[in-house]
């Protein structure tokens, strides 16, 4: 079945699907509508080569370490069996449903008979470990149904939304409701057990909030959007708990005060990212203001007190989280690669509310450094933790026990096109600059875009529209924070700039656009509060983060750029895959800066990305 056919199948379902619900969808209060990935096809040289590394390589990782070094899809025959043991973390069940999302991601754009056929494979054996009531956790059903429900950081919900995220991925991939149906039974046993006038229950990991979220959406039925909200709602009042005398931590689970009335971070990175998505789908079906003040108020917290020059955040390896404002240490950073992306979520969100480019400027920094950092250029190895120094004793690794970070790679890279362009009533959004061609339709005319550019490495980007007819939309293209020269069509002046975007009113059918972005060298100086980058400078360029590596530093100790520094920048194509390279001469001694998330491809040895900021000299000393 070709690509066509595939999304008329799946259009055809889901307006059957929505039919048969007598119930009407909310209206959702964002300004701006993603235009899906499924409508646009990459062609970037960045990017293109990054995702057929994750087609024939990460993917394959994931499906061998699932089925043949682990015991994570053993876990579901066994369940289904109702015997044998339960191998494993208890939450290892979410690493095989986002493995499953990621290979529903790559069908969409690459269609695959294989990959295709090997993911019904697993879904029949989820299919088979549900219960009669419709729940569905393996390490529950092989070490004891009688203890599920009992302690709240056993990840039963956290599990139950990544395989309801991965059965409406598949579902708008295949138009395979299989997996959509175990889904909805299971939150239908979750919701008979749960709820206003039931038991009380404060997931230990967010996740379920925003997954609800979309099974609602893509069935029609609100009781499941009305669940995500009453579960948002349980946090803050006393109702967390392990089950047992254990005391439960709230500040840890983002439980130690209500929802609406956080004004600080606390606790597990990752969970916070999850917890602020359900927050802002949650608020954009519900029309929930207050919510969203809450997390304009919470994204100035962690944007400018607690996030990392990489878009990483989460400082402490203690709690894999957050400490205290400023504290950002280099070597000790822990900055999972799940926050990062948990980063693009949220920040992706953020814009839609606000129309605010200031949030794409934060979704790209954690895109191209602290979550691309994640992999390796061959696709087959991982980080859990992305420092910002290391003493070379830190690397990739082919998988971990707890698999988080290399099944959210799997699912995240082939889902990036969601983030280029969007669309409201009065305008299409251009908000990343990645070679693409994209055809969607907007109140029934239909819109074809190609754009062509070699960013990140060059700021020049072509753009051309065309339309079936007149479109009364402005086109906003994205200026970059890190941007101080923006021109199109070589003008700058005169531009009409709103909250970071260029607005061209007035244009036809068939107009291109030749946009143009400087991209000098730039040296960064920390915040002064943040005390271990004092005295520091870091390199960025566009959107890259720069580090520098041992293996291309004989003097590795004497790394220093000055205000008297000689920069040289040049793109050397038989380095990394291909890389921007930052040259800095000291009188004689050259240093060499390349982009961060290509450290760690070569031989073992030092790193760091902030480095000492030596004063320019005086006459004197010149002299």
């Amino acid at each position: 079945m070709n690509r066509i056919m595939k999304k008329l199948l799946l259009l055809a379902c889901v307006v059957l699907c929505v039919a048969c619900k007598n119930t009407e969808q909310p209206q959702s209060m964002k300004m701006i509508n993603q235009i899906d990935f499924s409508h646009v096809q990459i062609n970037d040289a960045f990017w293109s080569p990054r995702l057929e590394k994750h087609k024939t390589a990460t993917l394959p990782v994931c499906i061998d370490q699932i089925e043949n070094q682990t015991g994570r899809i053993r876990n579901f025959e066994n369940a289904a069996k109702g015997e044998g043991e339960h191998s494993g973390i208890f939450f290892d069940d979410s690493d095989v449903y986002k493995a499953l999302e990621g290979i529903a991601y790559s069908l969409i754009n690459h269609p695959d008979s294989a990959l295709e056929a090997k993911a019904d494979e697993w879904i029949d054996k989820f299919a088979a470990a549900q219960q009669p009531d419709g729940y569905i956790n393996t390490f529950y059903t092989l070490t004891g149904l009688d203890k599920r429900w009992t302690d709240m950081d056993r990840h039963e919900m956290y599990c139950a939304g990544h395989m309801t995220e991965a059965a409406v991925a598949y579902y708008l991939a295949t138009g395979k409701r299989k997996l959509l149906d175990v889904a909805i039974r299971m939150a239908d046993h979750m919701m008979s057990v749960f709820g206003p006038d039931k038991r009380h229950w404060v997931p230990g990991h967010e996740e379920i909030e925003l997954a609800l979220v979309k099974l609602s959406q893509v069935t029609g039925e609100e009781k499941y959007l009305d669940f995500a909200h009453w579960l948002l709602e349980e946090r803050g009042h006393g109702h967390g708990s392990y089950g047992d005398e254990r005391e439960w931590n709230p500040a840890y689970y983002q439980d130690n005060i209500p929802v609406k009335d956080m004004t600080t971070i606390t606790g597990h990175a990752v969970r916070t990212m999850y917890l602020y998505c359900g927050m802002a789908d949650v608020a954009a079906l519900k029309n929930d203001t207050a919510y969203i003040a809450t997390m304009e108020r919470l994204w100035d917290v962690v944007v400018n007190r607690n996030m990392y020059i990489t878009g990483g955040i989460g400082s402490s390896g203690h709690n894999e989280g957050f400490s205290e404002d400023y504290d950002l240490p280099n070597k000790e950073a822990y900055c999972e690669t799940c926050a990062s992306v948990g980063m693009v979520l949220w920040n992706h969100r953020m814009n839609q509310f606000t129309g605010d480019a200031k949030y794409i400027d934060v979704l790209e920094r954690a895109m191209y450094n602290g979550a691309l950092a994640g992999c390796s250029l061959d696709g087959d190895r991982f980080f859990y933790v992305n420092p910002l120094e290391s003493d070379g004793d830190h690397h990739r690794q082919e998988w971990y026990g707890c698999a988080c970070c290399p099944s959210q790679i799997s699912r995240f890279l082939p889902s990036i096109g969601n983030y280029i362009y969007g669309e409201s009533n009065d305008a299409l959004w251009v908000n990343l600059y990645i070679g693409n061609k994209a055809q969607f339709s907007v109140d029934g005319v239909d819109v074809t875009i190609e754009m062509n550019t070699n960013y990140p490495w060059e700021g020049k980007v072509q753009f051309v529209i065309n339309t079936s007819k007149r479109l009364k939309r402005a086109l906003r293209f994205r200026v970059p924070g890190w941007c101080k020269q923006f021109s199109i069509d070589g003008k700058s002046d005169g531009l009409k700039i709103e909250n970071g975007y260029a607005v061209i009113d007035k244009w036809q059918s068939g107009d291109a656009f030749v946009i143009d972005m400087a991209m000098p060298v730039e040296k960064v100086v920390a915040d002064p509060r943040v005390k271990a980058d004092e005295g520091k400078v870091a390199l960025q360029r566009g959107p890259i983060v720069f580090c520098a590596e041992e293996v291309d530093n004989p003097n590795y100790d004497a790394l220093s750029v000055s205000d008297s520094s000689n920069i040289d920048t040049h793109f050397d194509g038989e380095l990394l895959s291909g890389v921007q390279v930052i040259d800095v001469n000291n009188d004689g001694k050259v240093f060499r800066f390349i982009p961060y998330y290509a450290w760690d491809n070569r031989q073992a040895g030092r790193m760091k990305v902030w480095v000492g900021a030596s004063p320019q000299p005086s006459p004197k000393e010149r002299e």
